[in-house]
């Protein structure tokens, strides 16, 4: 079955644009018609597998999740970094930052990831109060089991959310977070959302405590 560079766009979520420059760049197969582009469904199929963007593909099946429970989050802070005295208009450039620091991702989903937190909608803030947010891509990506992380932003003014917040307060800390699989997206955001309501990260945080300090709150209970 063949179909058009709209149909595969949209089944990846992604511009027109971003698929010629992944056929130019990075070999997606596809069949030059007289003036139009075609695409065999299987061999982009396969293709996407190769290239850690199955789970984008609406006509491919899921690909197999991170098992729970083996995500380091201190690992994944240390890598994504602590940011302090940022301004507003310096979140988005941060969150790319983040995205730039992991490890064992390839380039390709590197930019469908950087296209995709760009896009209008593409991040979902999640304020949980006390002025803090837990920021992350709006769609789930399967990255590989040695991936994902995790970037605090303190602000030095408020950040222009449009919506409510839990309390009113507004968003001036974020954790952001890129989880490597969709379900340790789910484990990631259990996990963090259960250090913050323990008291002690939410009081670190909130305190702008030094880095190690905050580290010392996500580290592994399984660490000596």
């Amino acid at each position: 079955m063949y179909l058009n560079i709209i149909q595969i766009a949209e089944s990846f979520g992604v511009s027109e644009k971003v698929i010629m420059d992944w056929i130019r760049k990075d070999g997606l197969p596809c069949i030059h018609d007289r003036n139009r582009l075609l695409f065999d469904r299987a061999r982009v199929a396969e293709w996407a597998a190769e290239h850690g963007l199955g789970k984008q593909a609406g006509f491919l099946s899921p690909q197999t999740s991170l098992p729970a429970g083996s995500l380091n989050l201190q690992d994944l802070l240390r890598s994504g970094g602590i940011w302090r005295n940022l301004a507003a208009s310096d979140v988005m450039p941060t969150f790319e930052r983040a995205l730039a620091s992991m490890h064992g991702v390839n380039p390709t989903i590197l930019s469908y990831m950087r296209h995709r937190i760009q896009a209008p909608g593409g991040i979902t803030y999640a304020p949980v109060g006390d002025g803090i947010a837990l920021p992350h891509p709006s769609a789930r990506t399967a990255l590989g089991k040695d991936s994902g992380v995790i970037a605090l932003l303190l602000l030095r003014e408020p950040f222009p959310y449009a919506d409510p917040t839990p309390d009113d307060q507004p968003i001036r800390r974020m954790l952001f977070f890129i989880a490597p699989s969709p379900r340790a997206h789910l484990d990631m955001l259990a996990g963090l959302s259960r250090r913050l309501a323990s008291g002690l990260l939410k009081k670190q945080i909130v305190n702008e405590a030094p880095d190690e300090d905050i580290l010392d709150c996500l580290k592994d209970p399984n660490q000596s």
